[in-house]
């Protein structure tokens, strides 16, 4: 590991797909040329949770989907997306999900951004729709021309190992073994890696349709 760089266990965190924008707010500031481009990498995600998980992966790959949909072959614009996400800020791992969703697109619940002189808010911009819960659903809109897109999350269709729900509780309890953690380590960690690079092997993990 080079100083000052994550020391990083999973080397597909890499092969994950990055996601590019622009940000009007941040050229305006000084923090980029004027199409200066930000780019998240899956590990920026990984920071912000504190972990890597199905959920976690699930939101970065949500959002590089919804982002493709919305604008094609187009750069995407930060700040200039709502995400509405369908059911209460404590259901599933909406909580998480909202937040790595919210750090890539800059839309912000009511904690966010309130804007200068009447441009470059990000406030009230992701929504939890809390009447209208729909399991793992996100919808994501362009400000700027009002396109749609939903991206339904069902990981499903994953392989599922029973004993993965055993190991973890022994590596919890702090009763496992070094083989026995690195056997959990790599069924968790595998499960990430389809999400993030297998997707295309598991229909029905993501759906995407634009409204």
């Amino acid at each position: 590991m080079s100083e000052g760089q994550s020391n990083w266990k999973q080397n597909f965190f890499e092969k994950a797909e990055s996601i590019v924008l622009t940000d009007p707010l941040a050229f305006t500031l000084g923090a980029t040329e004027k199409e200066g481009q930000i780019v998240f990498k899956y590990a920026d995600a990984v920071k912000l949770a504190g972990h890597s998980c199905a959920a976690v992966s699930g939101a970065y790959k949500i959002t590089a989907k919804a982002l493709k949909a919305l604008y094609g072959k187009d750069t995407p614009v930060r700040g200039n997306i709502k995400v509405t996400i369908k059911g209460g800020a404590t259901d599933l791992a909406y909580g998480p999900m909202s937040q790595v969703i919210s750090f890539i697109t800059g839309a912000a619940p009511v904690t966010g951004f309130r804007g200068l002189g009447g441009q470059f808010n990000r406030q009230n911009l992701l929504i939890f729709d809390e009447k209208n819960f729909e399991y793992n659903t996100f919808i994501f809109q362009r400000l700027d021309n009002g396109k749609k897109v939903k991206v339904v999350y069902d990981t499903s269709s994953l392989p599922q190992d029973p004993a993965m729900g055993e190991l973890m509780g022994e590596v919890l309890s702090g009763t496992a073994s070094k083989e026995e953690h690195e056997e959990f380590i790599k069924m968790w960690q595998g499960n990430v890696k389809r999400i993030l690079l297998e997707d295309d092997k598991y229909p029905g993990l993501f759906k995407v349709e634009v409204t």
